[in-house]
């Protein structure tokens, strides 16, 4: 793998979930806002349907005030949500392509991150369609982003988005060193409480998993923590 490019000002992240960005890709993020780059969050969901004991009514609130007080902890302040896609229900149509575009014109990023929109984790891990679909919606609208004659009513064309990034892909390209942010990509995660005990698993600790996955990756590119990416140049 390759250090992931350093060359740009403004990032705008895009993922389904609450959670999704902090299973890894914080970390980088943290690197990125401490050295001065401009970071915002767009989540498509609230993760209404993220918690089996929790009705989404209920649900939806809690998850969007647990990203928003995790963003915090890598530096984001700009954390907005989508409305009418369903968690679960996402799907990749004209709908969420046009407020993706919308979203890039508004904020004019250099670089779009999401994570992993490939069909699975690795093996026979199967990846869900939410981050499948918003995946690949976002990489047509860094596109569309473009062309004033697509979604005319989406705010004015914007050209500059350089790269598209996508966190822990099974064909990853480009990596990040966080060994001087491991502990604030932690921290991120376990702003997610009400999250991670609604999974159930309580032997579940944010530290030694994201540890572990960092040391892994840190070892095959020759530093002690590292967060992988798949990379795109648009």
């Amino acid at each position: 793998m390759e250090r992931f490019p350093e060359d740009w000002s403004r990032a705008l992240c895009v993922v389904a979930h609450p959670d999704d960005i902090e299973y890894g890709m914080a970390g980088a993020i943290a690197k990125w806002t401490a050295a001065g780059k401009q970071v915002s969050y767009l989540l498509v969901t609230r993760g209404e349907a993220g918690i089996d004991g929790l009705d989404p009514a209920e649900c939806g609130p809690v998850r969007e005030a647990e990203e928003r007080a995790s963003a915090r902890v890598v530096g984001v302040e700009s954390v907005e949500f989508l409305d009418g896609h369903p968690d679960g229900m996402i799907e990749h149509g004209l709908p969420l392509r046009r407020d993706l575009t919308a979203a890039i014109r508004a904020h004019r990023p250099d670089v779009v991150l999401s994570i992993n929109f490939r069909e699975s984790w690795g093996g026979r891990s199967l990846n869900m369609a939410d981050h499948r679909n918003v995946g690949w919606a976002l990489l047509d609208a860094a596109r569309d982003a473009g062309n004033r004659w697509v979604f005319t009513d989406a705010g004015e064309p914007w050209s500059g988005v350089k790269l598209a990034a996508f966190a822990n892909s099974t064909a990853n390209t480009h990596y990040v060193d966080i060994g001087e942010h491991i502990e604030q990509s932690i921290a991120s995660l376990r702003e997610h409480a009400a999250y991670i005990e609604g999974l159930g698993d309580a032997a579940f600790d944010a530290d030694p998993f994201l540890r572990g996955t960092a040391r892994t990756i840190g070892e095959s590119v020759a530093c002690e923590y590292a967060v992988a990416f798949e990379l795109f140049e648009l």
